[in-house]
């Protein structure tokens, strides 16, 4: 499916799902910088960005993680700190981060970028420096197709009472607090959770307890349409592998594992409610193959991203901007 062209016979655009869904845009010129191209035709990226939910801008000249920060600065001036982190992270160029630090054998599962937390970034910049031999993909999938297939008892259950997470922060079980918050300063951590109407405890030595209700529904901010925006699904206990659960559950309760996801109201999420959510991101997905010098912008209330196993050595940068501010703190 082709796209509108852009202006200036520089580059191609096809769709990469009919729906349309993943705009391809390539560059026909291997010398062309993305961000004094991007920073030309913003507008209309823009623009096909709502149309599209996500953006794959192949074959421009960008070398560095200095230049990938320049072209997301293109779309938007200033980038995002990366805070209430669910993830390590490395900084290597001003906000821009290295994509989370997991083993390479495992699958990140779809979800929309920080949907946990009271605020989030509307838009994400992937870049790829070293494409894996194998594997490796950064799977995206639209919620316009993920969205009207959740039955509505379910989606009318989480609008109702939203979804309460639950995280234990501690170095023998999840990253330390120091890391989520960015900080050693127990006064900081706690200012910001009480600025985000989150419940804490500290707990053992050097432990934190977080207990927060948020959204499960939430509103593109230009566009209107209501899309499933919320990591229950993957903060649930039942998205760990069996074993390990049920060993967690028994050594520490549902509510002192690591994270964990619950109805806004307290009651248990059932794990076939959690599953459908999962398959239903997994049918919708769409992937193309890294390719060195990629950049990939995510819509982050129309997509949800993944990551696919991958070996051999790999190395994928991301960047946020546009943060938007939740108003359903409950």
């Amino acid at each position: 499916m082709t796209a509108p062209v852009f202006p200036g016979g520089l580059v191609t655009a096809t769709a990469v799902d009919p729906q349309p869904f993943l705009l391809q845009v390539e560059a026909l010129d291997a010398g062309l910088r993305l961000d004094s191209w991007a920073r030309e035709h913003q507008a209309q990226l823009l623009t096909e960005l709502d149309r599209h939910g996500a953006l794959l801008l192949r074959g421009f000249a960008v070398h560095s993680a200095e230049d990938f920060g320049s072209a997301a600065r293109a779309f938007s001036p200033e980038l995002l700190d990366y805070l209430e982190r669910a993830a390590p992270r490395t900084e290597v160029a001003d906000r821009v981060f290295t994509s989370t630090e997991l083993s390479e054998d495992q699958w990140i599962p779809f979800h929309h970028e920080m949907s946990y937390s009271h605020n989030w970034p509307s838009r994400l910049y992937f870049y790829c420096d070293i494409p894996s031999a194998v594997g490796g993909t950064t799977p995206v999938a639209s919620e316009r197709a993920v969205f009207p297939r959740i039955p509505a008892e379910i989606r009318e259950r989480f609008e109702r009472h939203g979804v309460r997470y639950v995280r234990n922060y501690s170095p023998d079980l999840d990253i330390p607090w120091q890391e989520v918050f960015q900080t050693t300063a127990r006064a900081e951590v706690e200012a910001y959770c009480r600025a985000s109407n989150t419940e804490f405890t500290w707990t053992g030595g050097d432990g934190l307890q977080t207990r927060s209700v948020r959204q499960a529904v939430a509103h593109h901010p230009r566009t209107g349409e209501r899309v499933w925006f919320n990591h229950a699904h993957l903060f649930h206990i039942s998205n760990l592998p069996a074993e390990a659960a049920a060993y967690l559950l028994e050594e520490y309760g549902d509510e002192g594992v690591p994270r964990n996801a619950f109805y806004g109201d307290g009651q248990p999420i059932e794990d076939e409610v959690v599953e459908l959510i999962r398959s239903l991101y997994r049918d919708a997905s769409v992937s193309v193959p890294w390719q060195h010098g990629d950049v990939l912008v995510v819509d982050n209330f129309l997509a949800t991203h993944a990551r696919e196993p991958f070996t051999g050595e790999r190395r994928i940068l991301v960047a946020m901007s546009d943060l938007y501010v939740n108003q359903d703190i409950r």
